[in-house]
Order: C-alpha cells, then structure tokens, then sequence
C-alpha cells in the first residue's frame, strides 16, 4: 500500500531550525513516527523531504530509497557499509545519521537536516562559479578537521566533492555521503571507486591506496572551490586519466601564492608525498583566512587550546 506524503503546515513553530535537543533513538522506527514535508532532492535510488518527528518536533532529513532500485544496481551491500559507517560518526562537519527503517518497498534513513541545502548548487550561485580563498581555506579546515576524525576511525571516504557535502544552518560544510566510503582497518584497499575528475593516480592506475587517497581529493576540491572546475577535467577520459597520472597542473593567474602551495602539496603523486591533515590545518594560508567562529567549533583547535592551557 502506498504511504501518502503529508507536507508540514508552515507557521512560525514549524520553520526548520537548529533544535536545542536532539532526537532520541527509538528501538523500532516507522514513518508514523515522522510529519513529511517538502521534497529536499532527488537521487539514482530515492528522494529526500523534510520531515518532523513528532514526538520531539525535532526537524531532521528523511531518505527514501527504493528497494528495487538498489536491487537492479546490486547496491544493497554499499548501503548497508554506509549505514554502518555514518551511524558511528559524530563530528560537527559530518551529516549526523541519527537511524533507519524500512518496509516492504523502501528503506528510510532519518538524517540530520542541513538547513543551507546543497553544495554543488551553493558554487555553481557564486559570481563565476567559484569561492574567495577565505572563504575556501575555511571550508578545507573544516573537512581536513572532519577527515582527521574519520581516518582516526579508519572510515577513508573517498569521494569528497561538491556533490557529496551539504551546508548546515550557520553555513557550515558538511560530508554528507558515504556511499563509496570503507572501514579499512588494514588500511589498504584496491577497489576502484569515486568520481573521474577526483580519482588519484593510485587508483586510476589500479595501485593499493589507503586513507592518503582524501588528501588527493581534498586538493582537487579546493582547486575546484577556487577556480570554478577540477583541474584536470578534460572532454575525453583517457585525457583526463592521462593528466592526472603526470598531474599536470596548471593554475589561473588570480591565485595567490599561499593557496597554490597547498594544493600543490595536497596533488602529489606519490601519496606519502602528500601533506597531512594536520600540517593542512597548520598551514599559513589555512590559517591567515581561518575565521574566529569556524577555529572555535573544530575539535582540532579546541584539543590545541586545552592543550596549551
């Protein structure tokens, strides 16, 4: 039987806002638990709505996937790794998963809601589709911080990219799927995954990789919050392949010095080359743009003062 959607009645008390509380875990979900509102988006496998647990009132984000369609894609596998991976994570630039349930038809994960929506489409709104350096050098400190988070819970991600993060009521950047992510205790896998234009060239040439492959990504982001497009985005993929394998890197004229040196110590080949997370954190044009309120919500600083004290 299908379950009809009924949108949230809009008045002041029902405006999505961040809640004081948050909302309890129940021993068995089910959607008479939620009000559902307004669709959020659209994917491959389902759709997102705004959605209101009752009994707290507490607003979260409701994923409704099929389960037919992960059937014929043999997607089962990759969600249920994701259920488990973001279910275990708590960092403030992590989108929360606070549960899951399902029926006969589709599986419902009840998710934290980021109330400044998608990413991708907050860049592509920028004049030229790009960020200033400030405002990208703090969005790079808020991920490296969350990325040390993840990598310290052997959780590798790999896929950071515009698509995949979300922007929370005060703006701040959030990972947001974990579709391609792995617990890697080992620390090295060989599965090729991710996206084209953010593969590292451990992974286009079919080498072992571990977590150094999201510092990879990570520097490919920054390129693309700063310029407006990957830098080694290309019409063909061979030719894309190609450029990232030699990391042929070319930047425009209007980047500064700082930025550049970072993202040039991110796009190294050889992983171990690559700069950690905590020099990124470290590094003087991270930190010449990092802003009081983000330095403030990063556990990486708030460790680094109770340390000092």
């Amino acid at each position: 039987m299908e379950t009809k959607f009924q949108p949230l009645k809009e008045n002041s008390t029902n405006q999505p806002t961040e809640s004081k509380s948050d909302i309890k875990p129940l021993a068995k979900w089910s959607l008479d638990n939620f009000e559902i509102g307004r669709p959020l988006g659209k994917g491959k496998f389902g759709n997102v709505y705004l959605a209101r647990e009752i009994k707290s009132k507490y607003i979260v984000a409701l994923k409704v996937l099929f389960k037919s369609q992960l059937q014929k894609c043999q997607m089962e596998h990759q969600l249920r790794r994701e259920i488990e991976i973001q279910s275990h994570l708590r960092h403030p630039n992590v989108l929360q998963m606070h549960g899951y349930f399902f029926d006969e038809t589709r599986i419902y994960l009840i998710l934290e809601f980021a109330g400044n929506g998608e990413m991708y489409k907050f860049l592509k709104r920028q004049p030229n589709g790009r960020f200033s350096e400030p405002k990208t050098a703090n969005y790079m400190a808020q991920l490296a911080d969350a990325l040390m988070y993840c990598h310290a819970r052997k959780v590798i991600h790999r896929d950071i990219k515009p698509e995949n993060l979300l922007l929370g009521i005060h703006g701040e950047i959030k990972i947001a799927d974990f579709g391609w992510s792995v617990h890697a205790p080992s620390s090295r896998r060989k599965t090729m995954c991710g996206t084209l234009d953010y593969l590292a060239p451990e992974m286009v040439e079919g080498r072992d990789h571990d977590e150094r492959v999201d510092l990879w990504t990570l520097g490919i982001l920054c390129y693309e919050f700063l310029v407006g497009s990957p830098p080694f985005e290309e019409e063909k993929q061979d030719l894309t392949y190609r450029r990232i394998c030699k990391v042929d890197l070319k930047f425009p004229a209007f980047l500064s010095i700082g930025s550049k040196d970072l993202i040039t110590k991110l796009l190294k080949p050889r992983a171990e080359d690559r700069i950690p997370l905590k020099k990124l954190l470290e590094h003087s044009w991270v930190v010449q743009h990092l802003s009081s309120e983000v330095r403030s919500r990063l556990p990486f600083f708030q460790t680094a003062t109770s340390n000092n004290e």
